[in-house]
């Protein structure tokens, strides 16, 4: 990891939630032309929310969890901004929402990885189980799953 000084904080004020939820747009849609407001559902005040700042509070990555049962949870909407990426900040996110799932009696995570994502996901410890969706008619999704246990 290089030597920018990063921090992992869930957003609380209105100001630090239009900044998650920009930077979830920016990097989600808006490449794909997609309308401001289209990086949120319905279940955005059900989820715990965690966003990374750089050493400026500038937000550089964000990540939801949404509990699908009791046990299991499910990571959405993992973004990282395009020049804080390749640094292990993405996977310290994920440790850290995947950390608040157990805390929250979570016993397997799941999520919809995005084609080029995969790779980094597996190195998160998580397994492709199968293709699932294609977004936006050109972004193919793949079903990965991980056990949570005390280890990891």
């Amino acid at each position: 990891m290089n030597s920018t000084t990063i921090s992992i904080t869930e957003p609380q004020t209105l100001q630090e939630f239009e900044a998650y939820y920009l930077l979830r747009y920016e990097i989600l849609r808006k490449p794909w032309n997609q309308s401001q407001g289209s990086e949120k559902d319905d279940m955005e005040n059900e989820c715990f929310h965690a966003m990374l700042c750089d050493e400026n509070k500038v937000v550089k990555g964000v990540g939801r969890i949404q509990f699908n049962t009791s046990e299991e949870a499910q990571l959405r909407y993992m973004a990282i901004a395009d020049d804080s990426q390749k640094k292990g900040f993405g996977k310290k996110l994920v440790e850290y929402l995947e950390n608040k799932a157990k805390e929250k009696g979570a016993k397997t995570i799941i999520l919809q990885s995005r084609s080029e994502a995969v790779d980094f996901y597996n190195k998160c410890g998580y397994m492709k189980i199968k293709e699932t969706f294609l977004l936006f008619n050109e972004i193919q999704h793949y079903l990965m799953s991980k056990e949570l246990t005390n280890n990891n």
